[in-house]
Order: structure tokens, then sequence, then C-alpha cells
């Protein structure tokens, strides 16, 4: 593989204005169980029991009609689950958006459903909305804003957005936690945490899924998600990451207000277009929706592989067309921290599907990790196996990504091998399973691990000679 370093990027100081106390997560125990704890359980096993029930008599009663369309009783009841969540409330609605960018993890049913819990829910009223910005700021809206509207733009489970005017004019949006969600939802996920554990010792497929294991990952999202002023942060590095090449002009993140912003609000420039999933609009407003695509997988991937700052739920709603044919990324609630030796496990599988086919060095590097329980294992036949498991996920077809398949693949070599579960990883291919949808309908035959474009800045000299070599023009952003 070549030596070449991927390239330095200094992170930006970003803090330095605020103290370090700002930036501190509240890490409430999960392991604790009281009576709260115990009501919401019951409570959970009712609603949910009659949602399912709701939906198979339903169901049932369909099937006396002659000549209905009938889903099948795994879809209805993957239905009820998820009409479940939406009664269950916030912590509940992000748990079927965790299941949804997971496709390839749960039952295809279950995750189709789930898809539901990426819309708005119900908003909370614009009073509260405007108290908690008051309480955060320190002072009245009146003398921060020319206007706020109380009509909020969207509504999801931790917080909405409502638009306003700054008193300098510039137009904004304010993101509003919801008032006094933190305790429902360590509540939500104390009660979750027992009947997974209650689901994992009676049936084989919450096993399979790991159903503690989901909602201990969804517990450390959220302990991050709820202090604003850290999705703030996050936010102003990659927008700043985004310059570092001076070739990502097309992709936009929005400017950060750092004056008005705190621990329950973030204030940040307002942008104008629509959801990436408007697929009949973006292709009639876009002469080469593929290119969409492209781009924003090159950010992305420069995120993963060279800053080690990625998006971490790219869903429709945080993807965005512009109107001025620009694409936005947006809500960075959620975002990947991709370590030196991670990332260098990550570039050297795109460094051997795009260039030479050698997969021995991502072997060298998950050692490096620590991830082989054989420490005698040749790495040129892991190398091997490698190219026999990741090979064709690379170099195929993005819009034909089988992440079902893919995972069993990886699951497969890693027991076989003594591979520990690479959580980063983990959430770097959610986000893969997310750009195979817009794929299919956007980019169908694009080739993700062979892109060039999407690689030049992780590997300038290799894309440079292999452009040269065969005379092939790159997009110049």
């Amino acid at each position: 593989m070549s030596t070449e370093p991927a390239p330095l990027v200094h992170e930006p100081r970003i803090r330095q204005h605020r103290p370090a106390a700002d930036f501190l997560v509240d890490r409430p125990r999960l392991d604790t169980f009281g009576v709260r704890e115990a009501i919401r359980v019951v409570t959970i096993g009712l609603v949910l029991g009659a949602m399912i029930a709701r939906r198979l008599l339903g169901w049932l009663a369909s099937t006396l009609r002659r000549g209905a369309e009938r889903p099948t009783r795994r879809e209805v009841v993957a239905d009820g689950i998820v009409d479940g969540f939406e009664r269950l409330g916030p912590m509940f609605v992000k748990l079927g958006q965790l299941i949804a960018s997971a496709s390839g993890a749960f039952p295809r049913e279950l995750s189709d459903a789930c898809l539901r819990c990426l819309d708005d829910v119900p908003p909370f009223p614009a009073a509260m909305a405007r108290r908690i910005v008051e309480q955060d700021l320190g002072r009245p809206l009146s003398e921060v804003f020319l206007e706020f509207d109380s009509t909020p733009l969207s509504a999801a489970s931790v917080a909405q957005v409502h638009a306003c005017v700054l008193a300098d004019g510039r137009e904004a949006v304010v993101k509003v936690q919801r008032p006094r969600i933190a305790r429902r939802m360590f509540i939500d996920l104390r009660a979750a945490l027992v009947l997974a554990r209650l689901l994992e010792r009676r049936l084989e497929s919450a096993r399979v899924v790991n159903a503690v294991g989901v909602v201990r990952d969804l517990y450390e999202v959220t302990v991050t998600e709820l202090n604003f002023l850290l999705e703030a942060d996050n936010q102003s590095r990659i927008r700043a990451n985004l310059d570092a090449f001076g070739d990502n002009t097309e992709v936009v993140v929005p400017e950060v207000y750092w004056e008005f912003c705190g621990p329950r609000t973030i204030c940040m420039q307002r942008l104008r277009g629509v959801p990436l999933d408007r697929f009949d609009v973006v292709a009639a407003a876009h002469a080469d929706p593929e290119m969409l695509i492209r781009r924003l997988v090159k950010v992305w991937l420069e995120g993963v592989i060279v800053h080690g700052l990625f998006h971490g739920d790219v869903h429709a709603g945080n993807l965005w067309l512009l109107d001025d044919g620009r694409l936005a990324m947006l809500d960075f609630g959620i975002v990947g921290t991709m370590a030196p030796p991670w990332r260098a496990m990550v570039r050297a599988m795109f460094y051997a599907s795009a260039f030479d086919g050698d997969f021995t060095p991502v072997a060298l590097s998950l050692r490096e990790l620590n991830l082989f329980a054989e420490q005698r294992a040749d790495d040129s036949a892991i190398g091997r196996q490698l190219a026999i498991v990741l090979g064709p996920i690379l170099s195929g077809e993005l819009a034909r990504l089988d992440l079902q398949v893919i995972t069993a693949a990886l699951l497969d070599f890693g027991q076989r091998r003594g591979v520990a579960g690479p959580e980063q990883l983990i959430l770097m291919c959610k986000q893969l399973g997310y750009f195979e949808r817009y794929a299919i309908e956007l980019a169908p035959g694009w080739q993700l691990g062979r892109d060039l474009f999407l690689l030049r800045n992780i590997f300038p000299d290799a894309v440079a000679a292999r452009v040269t070599q065969h005379g092939i023009s790159l997009p110049d952003n």
C-alpha cells in the first residue's frame, strides 16, 4: 500500500471562549432500578401489547374482505411495535431511529416499519420553547431576536426547530430541547434494559440482535446528545473541516451562532431546501443526481479517514438539496469519532479496493489494534480472507449493497478470526446503509470503492498517478 500520509488538518479551536465544564457529559447510572422504572416496564409491556394486538385484529378482519391486499403477519407485528414506540415517547422514537439506521442487524420488516420514526413528531408548546431559550441565554427573547416564530419548522424526538431573525437582521433557526426530556429518557432506558435482558433470556432473535447492546448504544448516544453545546461544537468542527482541501464548495454545514447557544439551545444559520429523499423533486431540480451522492460521500469519507470526525446520522432529514443547488449536512447530535489506528485500517481497506487489491495492510492494521485472538495468524492469509469478504462490498455497486449479507459476512469473519466488535466501524457501516437507500434512487450503478473522486484528498499521489495513466477527468468539486 502507498505510504503517503493522510493529510493533517489542524483542529479548529472552537471551544476557546467557553469553560471546559460546559462540555461535560452527565452520565446517570443505567443499571439502577426503582419504582418509576418498574411502573414504566409495565407500561411499556401494556402499550406494545395493545398496539400489536390492535394491528393484528385489523389484519385478521381484512382477511374477510375479498380482494384486500394483505401484508404479512411479520409486517403487521412490526407496524404494531412502531405504533407502540410512537405512543411511548421520545426515547422509543429514538430506538426506532436506531433500528431504522441499522437495517442489516434487524428483521427487514421491523427496520422498514421504523422508518416512520424518522418523520416529525408532535411539537411541544411554543411558550415552553421560549422559556427554555430565555433560561439558557439568561435574557428575554426580545433582547436577542427581532422575530421568533411560534410555529416550529420541524419537531423531532429530542428537540424542535423554530425560525427566528437575529437583532442584526440575519435569518437563523433555533433548535430547542424538549422540556424535562433527560429525566424521562433515562427512566425509559433503565426500563428498556430490564426488558432487553428478559427478552435475551427467552428469545434467540433478541440474542442475535444483541438487545442489551442496543439499549447500551442508545444510552451512549443519549448522554452526549442531550448536551447541545457538544452538538454545536461537533457541527462547527465539521464545518471547518469542509474547507481543509478547498474543493468541497458544493457541500455546506450551517454556521453556529455561539453567542446564542446553551446546553439546551443551538442557534445557527438558516438554510432552505428539501430533504434528499424527495427523489422526484431532487431529480427534477438537479441535472446530475449521481453527483449529489458522490459529493456527500466524499465529504463524509474524508471525515472518517482524514479528520476522524464524521456525521453519524445521515438519514434524509439531515441531508438537504438547497434551493441554490448546493447540499447541506444538518443535525450533528450523533457523530462518529475515528481514532488514528482505526482511520489507518479503513484507509487501507479503500486503498486495496481502489488500487492494488492487497488487503494484507488491513490485516496488519487489525493486528495493531489488538483485534486478533490468534497472535500467530498469517497476515497474508488473513488479507486474502478479507479480500473475499470486503472486496465485493467496496468495489460493487452501492445501490446493490445488501447490509444484512455484509453484516453476516463480517460477523462470521470476526468469529472465525477472534476479532472483537469494532464499535466505530459499526456506526460507519450504518451510515453506508443510508447512502445505499439514496443511491438506489439517484445513483444506480455507481461504485463507491473505486470512485477516484472520493479518494483524491485521501490518496492524492495515487489518484493523480491513476488519473494521468488512464486519462481520467475528475470533477472540480
